[in-house]
């Protein structure tokens, strides 16, 4: 059987023939390595035929690995010409590919022009994974959003800047845990996945990439009248000065540092600890400790 999947001419002579070149400012970095394709596809650990969220397809290097594993995929794309041109190619590279049964064509893509940070709604069945190469610019919330508006997404797989990786999947303690580490953990067990070097994306980036594994579970509960968005403000004014002892870190948060000390004791927490020790559900005790008080 043929591939369907794009190699670096075929990025190219797509690229040429819509006369762009990939921006820098929307992170088009287009993956043209048929091994690091299959490889991010069996990683995603996907039910068969799971139907698969794609943020920025880009050329639609991934999307066609998605495809011919048998996932019908619901492609978000920001570039319209980008967006125009994706069912085309997929549909021509599908039917050059001589594509078994078992596998699925073109009318199983749906693409949506659309910032992902503005989605709301989505076209066909409910996507219920995420597997997609973000643009290292709005990585963080673009997952952040997609964990928050569609509870239907069970599982996730995202490339990132390692960098990003390491924040997304950073437990408490960690030199590099803070916002985004505990934010998606409000939503998603969260861990490494793998790492994906340079050379496999055209252009090159400045960086290397890093998998991210995310798997949906209950969010910490909560009392009545406090909401996931008063336990973020927490997390947020504790992070912003993380080198102060949370007395002092949640001190305009709660009024003063006297108050934030009685929440913090409250809620049985150490005034004296710093914000990287805590987990999503200290956050959200000191949240509800504040409500309550």
């Amino acid at each position: 059987m043929t591939s369907a999947l794009l190699g670096p001419a075929d990025l190219r002579a797509l690229a040429d023939g819509l006369h762009i070149r990939p921006a820098k400012s929307l992170g088009q970095n287009f993956l043209h390595d048929a091994n690091t394709i299959r490889r991010i596809v069996r990683t995603a650990e996907l039910a068969p035929g799971e139907t698969v969220l794609e943020i920025g397809p880009g050329l639609g290097s991934l999307t066609l690995g998605l495809l011919e594993a048998g996932h019908p995929v619901t492609a978000v794309e920001i570039d319209p010409i980008l967006a125009g041109a994706l069912p085309a190619t997929v549909a021509s590279r599908l039917a050059a590919s001589q594509l078994s049964a078992s596998q699925l064509s073109a009318s199983q893509l749906r693409v949506v022009t659309a910032d992902a940070l503005t989605l709301r709604d989505l076209p066909g069945p409910p996507p219920t994974a995420l597997v997609a190469n973000l643009p290292y610019n709005v990585a963080v919330p673009v997952v952040l959003t997609l964990l928050a508006r569609f509870d239907g997404l069970r599982t996730g797989l995202v490339m990132v800047q390692s960098e990003v990786a390491a924040r997304l999947a950073a437990p408490p303690g960690s030199k590099v845990y803070g916002v985004p580490s505990v934010k998606a953990a409000w939503y998603a067990t969260t861990s490494r996945a793998g790492t994906v070097p340079r050379a496999v994306f055209w252009p090159v980036p400045n960086v290397d990439s890093g998998l991210v594994r995310l798997v949906r579970r209950p969010a910490p509960q909560l009392p009545a009248g406090v909401t996931r968005e008063d336990v973020f403000a927490v997390v947020d004014a504790a992070f912003a000065q993380r080198r102060k002892m949370l007395r002092s870190a949640l001190g305009e948060w709660a009024g003063s540092p006297a108050a934030a000390e009685a929440v913090l004791r409250a809620a049985g927490i150490d005034p004296s600890a710093r914000g990287e020790t805590l987990d999503v559900a200290a956050f959200a005790r000191i949240a509800a400790a504040r409500h309550a008080g």
